[in-house]
């Protein structure tokens, strides 16, 4: 408290704190001690030690490579998130649909949907690849890159797991999103 004087107590107490505490010189910056004995005495040609300051804060550790998903394949979900991901039972909060888009601009409008998506907080999305064209054994070109590319940086890390869509939602052509919390 400013104007109130030390009692009696907290006066020794001081005084016992600042036992061997010696006092700096007047005025110029110098201990009013010697330096310790072993220190050389600083020359007028010795370079002098240039002091930065950090720019920026200590770099992260590594992240961990988080391991590949497939759909269905649900790490670090528990057991009834994973099934009412699977079952179709959680709210869809977007739709993103790739039909009629190269690969290249199905890849960035993914990418960019998926920051959105992070962004916005959305848990579970719904993209839609398409089957493929009608006749043809093989799946769709899109249907096989989008796993993959879920896999990819930084699409990874948003996503906690990924499963077929139901047959309502788009069947073997969509896929069920579930994306991390926002921290």
């Amino acid at each position: 408290m400013p104007g109130r004087r030390p009692k009696s107590e907290e006066r020794a107490l001081w005084r016992a704190a600042m036992r061997g505490v010696a006092r700096l010189a007047k005025h110029s910056g110098a201990p009013a001690t010697e330096p310790p004995v072993g220190d050389p005495p600083p020359t007028a040609d010795a370079p002098v030690p240039k002091v930065t300051k950090p720019r920026h804060a200590a770099p992260r550790p590594p992240v961990a490579k988080l391991p590949d998903l497939a759909p269905g394949v649900t790490p670090g979900v528990d057991r009834r998130s994973a099934e009412r991901l699977r079952r179709g039972d959680r709210r869809i909060e977007a739709r993103l649909d790739l039909h009629g888009m190269t690969q290249d601009e199905a890849h960035r409008a993914l990418d960019a949907f998926l920051a959105r998506a992070e962004h916005a907080g959305w848990r579970c999305v719904l993209v839609i690849t398409g089957k493929g064209r009608p006749g043809t054994s093989a799946a769709g070109v899109l249907r096989t890159a989008v796993p993959r590319w879920l896999n990819e940086a930084p699409n990874r890390a948003r996503l906690l797991a990924f499963t077929a869509a139901q047959p309502k939602d788009g069947g073997a052509g969509a896929l069920y999103l579930l994306l991390r919390r926002r921290r």
